[in-house]
């Protein structure tokens, strides 16, 4: 529960026990495989598939992906994914907000690359 304590008291942000993002690490792709590591940003790449706390410490990495599958599909192919989907992970008890009985899931934030989930956030999207 140390993480989503860290959240509230230094972002002001309840429940959250994580920041996930990924990023693309340019590579020189194999040369038969080259289309498997092309990225949107068109050009090769693998992806860091990260989660910090609030305090920027990694919780979470995942590296190697080729550039094609996309954050969210490195994401969805995941322990981290799995454990938090089965709420099996040791952080994924809910627990009430500040002055509510009710209880509340704890949750990881993320880009709108991600899916929306009862255990991730994510922004509107544009325009809305």
């Amino acid at each position: 529960m140390c993480a989503a304590k860290n959240f509230q008291e230094i972002w002001r942000f309840p429940n959250c026990i994580g920041a996930l993002d990924g990023k693309h690490i340019a590579i020189k792709a194999p040369s038969r495989e080259v289309s498997s590591y092309d990225n949107y940003k068109h050009f090769h790449s693998i992806i860091l598939l990260a989660l910090e706390d609030a305090n920027l410490k990694l919780l979470y990495v995942d590296v190697g992906a080729n550039g094609r599958s996309g954050d969210a599909g490195v994401f969805r192919d995941s322990p981290l994914f799995r454990g938090l989907e089965r709420k099996s992970l040791n952080n994924s008890r809910d627990k009430p907000l500040l002055g509510m009985d009710q209880p509340f899931p704890l949750m990881i934030v993320g880009d709108d690359a991600f899916p929306l989930k009862s255990f991730l956030m994510k922004p509107y999207p544009d325009g809305d």
